[in-house]
């Protein structure tokens, strides 16, 4: 039996080595528990993990106060 298929936020490439594989984050679902986000090892420090939704507003709260 095959284990689950890991992919690198950073890279879109498959993590074949579990001891390579970084959890980064864990995105909520909508109508779900949400999934774990995964990196290769030399690329966990590189990977976003703020939602664009999250800087949209943040932006938008910024420019408010600015004013």
């Amino acid at each position: 039996m095959t284990g689950p298929v890991r992919v690198c936020r950073h890279c879109d490439g498959v993590i074949t080595d579990p001891e390579d594989a970084v959890i980064v984050a864990h995105e909520q679902g909508n109508s779900g528990p949400g999934w774990t986000v995964w990196a290769h090892r030399d690329h966990a420090e590189l990977v976003d993990t703020l939602p664009d939704d999250f800087m949209r507003v943040l932006l938008r709260v910024w420019s408010v106060r600015s004013r």
